[in-house]
């Protein structure tokens, strides 16, 4: 398996997650938000079936530093806001389920947010569901105080949990 930015050969109607949105935008919105810099998609590629295991996007962004905890922010200089990379979505089709791709898929994540030009301090994700809330809880991600459903995890922190 290879994970790449995407392109145009492989079959995208193919891909099933099992959740509508997640496919639709893999189906039909990926490219676009790539061609207009919104996003950047980047796909687990089986190419022993020519098929797209999982895909992820990552987006600039940013988080008050507010709503951090103090025990992350102490030591920081007080700007009222600190740069971010957004997951903007994650989805493994249900060939893939279970096989840790999307565990592979964060690290990649991580791994493209420290090589950045320019630096964040944390990757974010708002996720679909609790079930998708908990599987980011059990790679290192915390829920922010006031959105249950947003999560962060701290670029330097999770460089020393996935080294």
């Amino acid at each position: 398996m290879i994970i790449e930015p995407l392109g145009g050969s492989y079959d995208r109607k193919a891909f099933s997650c099992g959740v509508l949105a997640l496919d639709q935008y893999l189906h039909e919105l990926a490219s676009q938000g790539v061609k207009r810099r919104v996003s950047n998609c980047f796909v687990a590629a089986d190419r022993d079936v020519d098929l797209i295991a999982a895909y992820y996007t990552l987006a600039a962004s940013s988080v008050p530093i507010a709503s951090l905890p103090e025990d992350l922010t102490r030591r920081l200089p007080r700007y009222p806001v600190l740069s971010a990379i957004l997951i903007g979505r994650l989805a493994v089709d249900t060939r893939y389920q279970g096989q840790r791709v999307g565990s592979i898929l964060i690290v990649d994540a991580l791994r493209r947010c420290a090589q950045a030009a320019p630096a964040s301090f944390v990757l974010i994700v708002d996720a679909k569901d609790d079930k998708a809330a908990t599987f980011y809880c059990k790679h290192g991600f915390r829920p922010f105080q006031d959105r249950p459903l947003s999560l962060f995890l701290s670029v330097a922190t999770a460089l020393k949990l996935f080294d």
